[in-house]
């Protein structure tokens, strides 16, 4: 723990949900949920009008939309995120070269490494003030919720204090008092099995685990786990920031739109995503030791078992040989009767180096793939909601809805007033999906030009924390805690599902309607 509040904790503010309201002007000061819109859809971010609602990340769309039925519900725009995204980042790297992202929407930064004349409160406090406001201009109005602290745990903490648009800074010699009357699971780590771990010892609150001594924390909940509560819980955190993460693993996962029951077809579907990981490592020159399956149950429950490797594989019949495995191990130990929403495989433990002898070389005949009847539905193409679209004579605008081969668009910007709504047939040929121009990077993904709606898709998160779509799984997102989560980990990075109704919804609405119904 430092001496003075030197590290910076900024994140930007329901940030998906933030960046529609800032381009579509209509639904500014209105509720926006942005995730998977379908039947088996889920909240990736709920902008603070929707959240008065109860509406919340992770949530079901299904019951977002019983909760806020007037809200605008929308698919995902990772083009105009990554935009923003970027030029926050680059605002940030212009302060102090140690820049740590934890994902597109907020980061910390060391200020010991900025030019500021000090590190005292009252320095620290005006600069933090004037960033915010940087940000805000360069973004066009987004807002950063922005934390100072002695550690990185201190900064994340004080960023959620004064949420939206707030500034928290936490002056040295306070941090215990600030973390006392917390609930434990403000603590990274203690998520809902812990808790309640916790709560059958008599631990609820950060005072409670301060009172527990290193020894019985270990008894409850592990060695790893217990020295680290034991050392947050007393606000003692070294971690520095680090401008370059590792990456930490390579996964892909889908959600389906039937409930999956039948073991020989999630074995074949685990094979395909272990073939898709494969060619990621390859891609990037890396292997990997720990192969994970991770499954969400019909109910939400998610399960993750994992296999370490004696070395490191990038071999699509080694990963799905372990894959399916996992899920023998886990059909053995759980009720999975009720049905499988989601199956994810990664690779973690990463290395950029193979043992090509592990079993048996590398000039075995590849393992084919299972072959299996896959979930079907039937493929068409699709006008999701929220959709950058053009008109040859009405110029820019967005899908406001779609069904019954009739698309309909309200025509603005963020740099117009809010603008007419006009329908159209889905096949009108002046009506295109509007894509912005190349990125400087080639390898920084663009989103699809023409999204087209399977039954589901599967996300791809890359060894680099990007996200592609590859294939067929996923109807709905799998955001965590309001927008993405960490660079790279297993299956946190989820790309924002799409529409795959067949309703109109929207169609009958007047020009002057307040947003969508889709």
């Amino acid at each position: 723990m430092r001496a003075q509040a030197s590290v910076l904790h900024l994140d930007l503010d329901a940030f998906f949900a933030s960046v529609e309201q800032r381009d579509k002007p209509s639904l500014r000061g209105k509720p926006v949920v942005v995730g998977g819109v379908g039947g088996r859809g889920v909240v990736s971010t709920a902008s603070y009008e929707a959240r008065v609602f109860g509406v919340h990340s992770a949530m079901s769309t299904r019951e977002a939309r019983t909760r806020c039925p007037h809200a605008a519900f929308l698919t995902g725009r990772f083009h105009a995120y990554r935009e923003a995204s970027g030029v926050v980042m680059g605002l940030l790297r212009a302060v102090s070269p140690l820049v740590e992202p934890l994902s597109l929407d907020e980061a910390f930064v060391d200020l010991e490494r900025a030019d500021l004349p000090d590190l005292e409160t009252p320095t620290v406090t005006a600069f933090a003030q004037r960033l915010r406001q940087e940000v805000s201009a360069a973004t066009g109005g987004l807002t950063a919720s922005v934390g100072l602290g002695t550690s990185k745990f201190i900064a994340k903490v004080a960023s959620d204090l004064d949420k939206p648009d707030g500034l928290t800074v936490v002056a040295p010699g306070t941090e215990q008092e600030l973390l006392r009357p917390m609930k434990a699971t403000v603590i990274p780590g203690v998520g809902p099995a812990t808790a309640e771990r916790l709560r059958r010892a008599g631990i609820v609150t950060v005072a409670d685990l301060e009172a527990v001594s290193a020894e019985e924390l270990v008894r409850i909940v592990g060695r790893s786990h217990g020295t680290g509560l034991w050392h947050l819980a007393r606000a003692l955190d070294d971690r520095p920031v680090v401008a370059e993460r590792e990456a930490k693993s390579v996964s892909v996962e889908g959600t389906y739109d039937t409930d999956l029951t039948d073991r020989r077809l999630m074995e074949g579907l685990l094979t395909r995503q272990a073939g898709e990981v494969a060619a990621r490592l390859v891609k990037h020159g890396l292997s990997g030791r720990t192969i994970t399956i991770k499954v969400r149950l019909h109910d939400f429950t998610t399960v993750n078992r994992s296999s370490t490797l004696p070395s490191p594989t990038d071999t699509a019949g080694t990963i799905a040989r372990v894959a399916r495995s996992l899920l023998g191990d886990l059909l053995a130990s759980a009720d999975l009767s009720g049905g499988v929403r989601l199956l994810g495989v990664g690779v973690s433990g990463l290395a950029d180096w193979v043992q090509e002898d592990l079993f048996g070389g590398t000039d075995a005949e590849p393992e084919p793939e299972v072959p299996v009847d896959l979930p079907t539905m039937r493929r068409r193409e699709t006008w999701p909601p929220g959709l950058d679209v053009e008109h040859d004579e009405m110029g820019r605008g967005w899908v406001w809805g779609s069904g019954r081969g009739v698309v309909t668009v309200r025509f603005e910007t963020a740099e117009t007033p809010a603008g007419p709504v006009r329908s159209y047939a889905a096949d009108d040929p002046q009506l295109h999906a509007w894509l912005p121009p190349e990125p400087a990077d080639p390898a920084d993904p663009v989103e699809p030009a023409e999204p087209v709606g399977p039954a589901a898709r599967d996300t791809v998160t890359d060894a680099d924390g990007s996200t592609d779509v590859a294939g067929e799984s996923a109807a709905d997102s799998t955001g965590d805690d309001g927008e993405v989560g960490e660079v790279g980990e297993v299956g946190e990075v989820g790309e924002v599902g799409e529409d795959t109704g067949d309703d109109a919804s929207g169609l009958s609405a007047p020009p002057d309607a307040p947003g969508p119904r889709a």
